[in-house]
C-alpha cells in the first residue's frame, strides 16, 4: 500500500507514534523515527520496523526547536533521498486546572504539539511538494475539539493543530498534497494506563463504544490517509474515539 515512500513520523518510540511507524513499515514504507526521550525505545522500533524488509533510521530532535527541527529534516532528506509522508504525532501533556497553570507548562505544550508541527511541516514541504501524492497527516486530539477541563494547554495545542490542518491542505492542494487530521478519544497508552481504576471504568460509561481504544485503531487510519485510497480526502478532522465526540 505504501511500498517504496518515505514516512517522517515525530514522537514515534512509542505509543501512538510508534503504532504508526510499525504499520506503516508492515506496508512497505520506509520510516523515519524521530524522537526525543528514550533511545533504547526509538532503536527498538527502528529494530522492528527493519524486520519489515524497509529502510529506517533514528533521528532524536527536539521539534519545538526551529533550527534542530531544520537540521534533522536535512538529515532524513539526505539520508533517504525524499520524503513523501509526514505524521505529526509529538506532544506531551501538563494538565492542571487554568489558575494553577504555569507559563512554562503552558509554552511547553503548545511548542511540541503545535509549534513543533509547523517547524516540521515547514522544513519538509519542498521536499513533500515533490512527491506525486504528498501526505501530511497531523494528531490532533478530541480535546481539541470540544475541550478538556484541566487542559487548557492540550486543548489550544490540538485546536490549533486542526487549524493549521485546514490551512495547509487548502495552501498545499495546487502541489497535489493533502493534509488531515486525526483526533483521538482515550487511548490505551503510557499515560492512559496510569490511570485510576475508578477513571478507567468513568471512561467505560461515558464511550458508547465501552471501551478504551488500541494504538492500532489509530495507526490504521494514519495508514489509509498515507495511502492512495485517501487521494480525495483533504482538510479533514477524522475522530477515533468511539463515539466520545458525536
Amino acid at each position: 500500500m505504501l511500498k517504496g515512500k518515505t514516512a517522517v513520523i515525530t514522537g514515534a518510540s512509542r505509543g501512538i507514534g510508534k503504532a504508526i511507524a510499525l504499520n506503516m513499515a508492515e506496508n512497505g514504507a520506509n520510516i523515519a523515527i524521530v524522537y526525543l526521550g528514550s533511545d533504547t525505545a526509538a532503536y527498538e522500533v527502528c529494530a522492528q520496523a527493519s524486520g519489515f524488509g524497509v529502510m529506517a533510521k533514528v533521528y532524536q530532535c527536539n521539534v519545538a526547536n526551529w533550527s534542530e527541527s531544520k537540521n534533522t529534516c536535512e538529515k532524513i532528506i539526505t539520508d533517504f533521498g525524499s520524503v513523501d509522508i509526514l505524521v505529526n504525532n509529538a506532544g506531551i501533556i501538563r494538565d492542571n486546572l487554568l489558575l494553577r497553570t504555569s507559563e512554562e507548562d503552558f509554552d511547553a505544550v503548545v511548542d511540541i504539539s503545535l509549534k513543533g508541527s509547523f517547524n516540521f511541516i515547514r522544513h519538509l514541504a519542498r521536499s513533500i511538494m515533490k512527491s506525486s501524492a504528498g501526505r501530511i497527516i497531523n494528531i490532533s486530539s478530541v480535546s481539541g475539539i470540544m475541550g478538556n477541563p484541566g487542559q487548557s494547554n492540550y486543548s489550544a495545542a490540538k485546536a490549533g493543530m486542526i487549524g493549521l490542518t485546514k490551512t495547509i491542505a487548502k495552501e498545499f492542494a495546487v502541489k497535489n498534497v493533502t493534509c488531515n487530521a486525526i483526533a483521538p478519544g482515550f487511548i490505551e497508552t503510557d499515560m492512559t494506563a496510569s490511570l485510576p481504576q475508578s477513571t478507567k471504568e468513568r471512561i467505560d460509561m461515558i464511550v458508547p463504544l465501552k471501551r478504551i481504544g488500541h494504538v492500532n485503531e489509530v495507526a490504521k487510519v494514519v495508514v489509509f490517509l498515507a495511502s492512495d485510497a485517501s487521494s480525495y480526502i483533504t482538510g479533514e478532522v477524522i475522530k477515533v474515539d468511539g463515539g466520545l465526540c458525536m
